[in-house]
């Protein structure tokens, strides 16, 4: 079975609560009613009082919804800023403010923008309003792959790329982090384990440079994790069989990886729209990691379709944190 079909199939299952904070652009709204439909989930759109909703979808007005309790969640969640209740009053009206404090809140469980939005405001507005994780070091991002069904060598696999949107140039320490981060997603989405690679222009010690130290020091980093990790390899050494076998023998990931760390952010960006717009795959994301609580982010390219593909995939996060010891 398809791997998004499988991720909707659970959120059916669970019908977990997402806002959707861009409620007046026809793909959000459009995606609310299938999704409502299809029993994917519970949706509230935020949009202005007298905006037609599909049936069965809520609409909340940031502009009037539960003021007062919205201006408390925005003070305590700023509060090393001291926010005037004046100014605590104006941002609560902007939506992507607004669905994230629902969040913070416990009135919804995850929240989904970025339709309309750029991806700096989406995530500043999800780390102002929700933070960061206890555990987490760094929030970082990732994209489901799914390759096309006629893909000649792995048709319909789902893949993890890390990370394509939001850490620019990630550290040893921080490329390690990430590396954590998207295992445990693969494991939360995918319910597999995890085969990490870390990637590079050189397949182990073909080529000496700090770019590649970079690498090899966050494999150093993660000698204790409970996953298969490798690197440094390059991606063929890290996709295909053959070639992993030939340029690294006896590597448990090599040829296998089904989640992939690039080095910064200007390869894997450009990565993943080459899979996406050449290689025909499907590109869910950017997906968010290391927040308290689900909110991720949206192409403002995405069709109604991609809207769908993120409510099942944020539900899945939601399962994961509902279940986490």
């Amino acid at each position: 079975m398809s791997p998004l079909r499988t991720l909707r199939d659970r959120a059916r299952a669970a019908r977990h609560h997402i806002v959707l904070p861009e409620g007046t652009d026809p793909r959000v709204a459009e995606a609310a009613g299938h999704a409502v439909a299809e029993g994917l989930a519970r949706i509230t759109l935020l949009a202005p009082t007298g905006t037609d909703a599909p049936d069965g979808v809520t609409l909340r007005d940031p502009e009037t919804a539960d003021t007062d309790a919205m201006i408390d969640a925005y003070c305590e969640a700023r509060a090393r800023r001291h926010p005037t209740r004046e100014q605590a009053a104006e941002a609560v009206r902007d939506p992507l403010t607004h669905a994230a404090l629902m969040i913070r809140s416990g009135a919804a469980d995850g929240t989904i923008g970025g339709a309309v939005a750029t991806t700096s405001d989406t995530v500043r507005a999800a780390l102002q309003m929700i933070g960061t994780a206890p555990d987490a070091p760094l929030v970082s991002s990732f994209f489901l792959m799914v390759l096309p069904d006629t893909h000649p060598t792995r048709p319909g696999t789902p893949l993890i790329f890390a990370d394509c949107g939001l850490v620019i140039d990630p550290d040893a320490q921080q490329l390690a982090a990430i590396a954590r981060q998207s295992a445990a997603s693969a494991q939360a989405l995918l319910g597999t384990a995890a085969r990490v690679a870390l990637l590079s222009f050189s397949t182990k010690g073909s080529a000496h440079h700090m770019a590649v130290n970079k690498v090899t020091d966050a494999l150093d980093l993660l000698s204790d994790a409970p996953f298969d990790v490798d690197g440094e390899l390059q991606f063929d050494a890290a996709f295909d069989p053959d070639i992993g076998a030939s340029k690294a023998p006896g590597s448990d990931v090599a040829g296998r990886a089904n989640v992939l760390i690039f080095p910064d952010l200007d390869a894997g960006n450009i990565g993943y729209k080459i899979a996406q717009r050449i290689g025909g795959a499907t590109a869910i994301g950017p997906v968010l990691q290391g927040l308290d609580r689900p909110a991720n982010d949206l192409s403002r390219g995405c069709t109604a379709e991609d809207i769908l593909d993120m409510i099942a995939v944020t539900s899945a996060q939601i399962d994961a944190r509902k279940t986490a010891p």
